[in-house]
C-alpha cells in the first residue's frame, strides 16, 4: 500500500508492507510467532532535518486488551514503559514497526490503527496534528492466523480516538481530523 501526502509543500509518501511472519529471527520475534503479521511503514520524504519529524500514533482493539476488545486502547512499546507522549515510534520519517502475536495462541480479533502525525509545539502545550493514517490486523482461530490488511482511514476513524488520546496524554493537543499541513 502506498499512501501519498504532503508537509509543508514538499510531497511524500508512506510504503506499509504488510505480510505474513515467515521468518521470525528476522524480525527479532520468537518461532512460534511464524504466521502472525508484521507490518512495517516507511515514510519517504526528501527533508531529512527538523521539517521531517513526525510520529506514529497506534491505538489497537483486540480480545484480550483491558475492555475486553469493546474499544481502542493506545499500543505502548511495552520495552519503553510508560512515554510521556502519544508516539509508538518518534524520529525523522519515521517507520513503524509491529509484528504482534500471542504465545500461547488463542482466538482473537486484534485491529491496529496506525497513525502519522507531525509533533508541534501550540503555545501553552504540544499537540499531534493528524497527517494519515491506516488499520490492520489480524484474525486468529482455531490456532489458524488470517491476516486482515491494511485499509486508508480518514479523519473521521481518528477522530473516534481523541477522547483515548485526551485522557491518556492530558498535557497534549489533539485536533480533530486530518491537518492541513501542506
Amino acid at each position: 500500500m502506498e499512501i501519498p501526502f504532503e508537509l509543508s509543500g514538499v510531497a511524500g509518501r508512506v510504503h506499509v508492507d504488510y505480510r505474513r511472519n515467515t521468518d521470525p529471527v528476522m524480525v527479532g520475534c520468537p518461532p512460534d510467532t511464524e504466521g502472525y503479521p508484521v507490518c512495517t511503514a516507511t515514510v519517504d520524504r526528501p527533508f531529512r532535518g527538523y521539517d521531517s519529524l513526525m510520529g506514529w500514533v497506534q491505538l489497537v482493539r483486540s480480545d484480550d486488551n483491558e475492555s475486553g476488545g469493546e474499544r481502542f486502547e493506545m499500543d505502548p512499546l511495552a520495552f519503553l514503559g510508560d512515554l510521556p507522549h502519544p508516539y509508538c515510534w518518534l524520529g525523522l520519517n519515521p517507520t513503524l514497526f509491529d509484528a504482534p502475536s500471542r504465545s500461547p495462541r488463542v482466538d482473537m480479533d486484534w485491529m491496529a490503527h496506525s497513525f502519522l502525525c507531525v509533533p508541534d509545539d501550540v503555545g501553552n502545550g504540544l499537540e499531534a496534528r493528524l497527517l494519515l493514517g491506516f488499520s490492520w490486523g489480524f484474525v486468529a482461530r482455531g490456532g489458524e492466523i488470517t491476516l486482515v490488511p491494511p485499509e486508508l482511514l480518514d479523519g473521521s476513524a481518528w477522530d473516534t480516538h481523541l477522547d483515548t488520546l485526551r485522557t491518556r496524554h492530558p498535557g497534549w493537543h489533539f485536533s480533530a481530523g486530518m491537518a492541513d499541513l501542506a
